[in-house]
């Protein structure tokens, strides 16, 4: 299964993004609003600058106190943004989330953000394929 497939199962493709220059408190905001677990930071909405995580911003209040909030997304987001395309296969997204241990991760068409896929969602079109398998499995021992 390509990640083309988990994109097109999740529906709209529509990435929730903020502009390098919000404030944190404004990202978390727009978290706790939309009920999601990260942000692409992209000053157009197609190219991606960062990414911010609810967990970046847990993390930074626990170290520095509630202060870090007024800070600008751009200085608290994460810089080195592991991608992926619509080609890859969803096996080597998922091994490149675990991996970097991150649960968000943009996927690209060249330089412009395509859409945005979560660990969640490649574990579970990995286990619906796996239940295909073994269903298959089933039928031909069964007769089916």
């Amino acid at each position: 299964m390509t990640v083309a497939k988990i994109l097109q199962s999740k529906g709209s493709g529509d990435v929730v993004t903020i502009d390098p220059e919000k404030t944190v408190a404004d990202a978390a905001s727009i978290l706790s609003e939309k009920r999601i677990g990260s942000l692409v930071v992209s000053s157009d909405g197609e190219t991606v600058t960062g990414i911010l995580s609810e967990r970046d911003i847990v993390r930074e209040i626990g170290r520095r106190g509630p202060g870090c909030l007024a800070e600008t997304v751009a200085e608290m987001m994460t810089k080195e943004i592991v991608t992926c395309t619509k080609d890859e296969k969803a096996d080597l997204a998922l091994a490149k989330m675990t991996k970097g241990r991150f649960r968000h991760m943009p996927v690209v068409d060249g330089d412009k953000m395509v859409g945005l896929i979560t660990l969640g969602d490649v574990v579970k079109y990995r286990l619906e394929e796996v239940k295909m398998e073994k269903d298959a499995l089933e039928g031909m021992i069964m007769g089916f």
